[in-house]
């Protein structure tokens, strides 16, 4: 038992460094990158594993459209990423192989297709996963996604910490014995400012009277308490936006309920609750296949798909016609975060119109259905049709 306890002990104290040489990273991190200062803006492409290079090419094909005059004038490159496969991360032991991770740096925005992580019992090594480290890697802290259903009232904007919280030490527990076995959470007092200050400001900038904090603070009280006493304080600096705090077991439970659904605006949670409430939250809007999501951080920012790698679609055959929705809308979001906001809102409503309000083109994932090339062909008339607005607000009012 003592030599069990040791090796324990050796472990989590390397956790420990490990995680004080991060914040100390934190307090010297650089200022916000103003990519109107930049030519060109650089957006990286990775297609990722399974449908992930088929609807990819079809949001790239879309980006180009949109910005075809920025790219034209230089002040804008789209560049492919190489090696994000399963298969090429296989191959080198690693979540994402340093020549890979090169290239991302070299890159400003990132457009990234569904990455598979690997899980017991399947043909690959136990690798990290991909997500997970390019979070870490980049300092990607904010994954940040929005969810409408304009029908039932819902307008909800979702803050996720990105670094921190359970997985970001999730492949780094320990089997004590044949009989325990002990995981990590951790969070930090930069880690939980930086995410909460972000989600004060987006509703203090938007005019949005209200953000909800979800944690396990009564339970989990060293961890979600810090992160809960982190949003008390800085609530203190916004007193123009009221704020409330939920479990997040009440909070899933909220989320699904006909009479608090409006009343929700803003929410900020860790990493693992963030995750729940987000893919709560696609579904009611259609399923995680209508949503995108943003990663961002202060110099770098990644935009992607939220669903998987799809592997049956691929078995069966099926990946051309693999709805490409969601990889467009994280396009749309991407566009907006580096300066074209005009551009990105024509592109949301485009995809509003063909993917839920006129919807001529029905996306079924087999041959009943349009091919992502369709669609996304579809998108792009929708978006030069000079009647997009009067068409989006035709069918938005109906």
């Amino acid at each position: 038992m003592e030599e069990m306890i040791e090796k324990a002990k050796e472990h989590f104290e390397n956790l420990v460094k490990e995680q004080l040489e991060r914040v100390e990273r934190m307090k010297q991190a650089e200022d916000w990158l103003d990519y109107s200062k930049l030519k060109p803006i650089i957006i990286g492409v990775a297609g990722g594993d399974g449908i992930g290079p088929e609807i990819t090419k079809h949001a790239r094909k879309i980006m180009e459209f949109v910005l075809k005059e920025e790219i034209e004038n230089k002040s804008v490159e789209i560049r492919d990423i190489v090696g994000l496969t399963i298969e090429n991360r296989a191959k080198h032991m690693k979540a994402i192989p340093d020549d890979v991770l090169e290239q991302l740096k070299k890159c400003h925005v990132i457009l990234k297709g569904p990455t598979l992580t690997p899980r017991k019992g399947d043909q690959w090594p136990n690798i990290e996963s991909a997500n997970v480290t390019m979070r870490r890697e980049l300092d990607l802290f904010a994954n940040v996604r929005p969810v409408k259903v304009p029908e039932l009232g819902i307008d909800w904007m979702f803050f996720r910490e990105n670094t921190e919280g359970a997985y970001v030490l999730g492949s780094k527990g320990i089997n004590i014995s044949e009989d325990l076995s002990i995981d990590f959470k951790v969070i930090t007092k930069q880690g939980s400012d930086r995410i909460i200050r972000l989600a004060f400001d987006y509703a203090a900038k938007n005019n949005i009277n209200r953000v909800s904090v979800v944690t396990k603070a009564n339970v989990v009280k060293a961890t979600d308490g810090r992160f809960l006493a982190m949003a008390e304080e800085i609530a203190k600096e916004y007193p123009q936006v009221k704020w409330d705090d939920w479990y997040i077991d009440i909070a899933t439970a909220k989320l699904v309920d006909p009479a608090r659904q409006s009343d929700f605006k803003v929410f900020v949670a860790p990493n693992l609750y963030g995750d729940i409430i987000t893919d709560e939250a696609a579904q009611i809007q259609g399923g995680v296949g209508t949503a995108g999501s943003a990663n961002i951080g202060k110099r770098y920012s990644m935009f992607e798909a939220i669903h998987g790698t799809a592997p049956r679609m691929v078995e069966t055959g099926r990946t051309k016609y693999a709805d490409p929705s969601s990889i467009i809308k994280a396009a749309a979001l991407l566009i907006n975060h580096i300066g074209f906001v005009e551009k990105a809102k024509k592109l949301e409503k485009a995809l509003d119109i063909c993917a839920t309000y006129e919807a001529k083109l029905k996306m079924t994932g087999r041959d009943t259905g349009a091919t992502g090339e369709e669609f996304a062909k579809y998108i792009m008339e929708t978006i030069q049709d000079p009647n997009l607005e009067k068409r989006f607000e035709e069918f938005a009012k109906n």
